[in-house]
């Protein structure tokens, strides 16, 4: 089986330091991450982001500018409605 990721973007400065965050979520279909997508995308500090949707954790991988931390990435994707934790090492 193929893993399928969902994958969006925005435009990254040369040189601008990032931190990588990874989540377990119930983030599982398309539909869940458009709904999440205008969220991700307007945040100031969320540089790339993508949700690996065939994951048996959902995994949800944001990479920011380093201004945001983890319990700020959770509690958005909380707020809209979705479950998400710090996926351990």
């Amino acid at each position: 089986m193929a893993c399928q990721f969902v994958f969006f973007s925005i435009t990254v400065l040369k040189n601008m330091p990032m931190d990588v965050l990874i989540f377990k979520t119930n983030i599982s279909s398309k539909k869940s991450v458009l709904e999440l997508e205008p969220v991700l995308e307007e945040h100031p500090y969320v540089i790339i982001w993508s949700v690996d949707t065939e994951d048996i954790d959902n995994v949800l991988r944001v990479e920011t500018s380093g201004n945001i931390s983890e319990y700020d990435i959770i509690d958005l994707v909380r707020t809209n409605g979705f479950y998400c934790e710090v996926l351990g090492d």
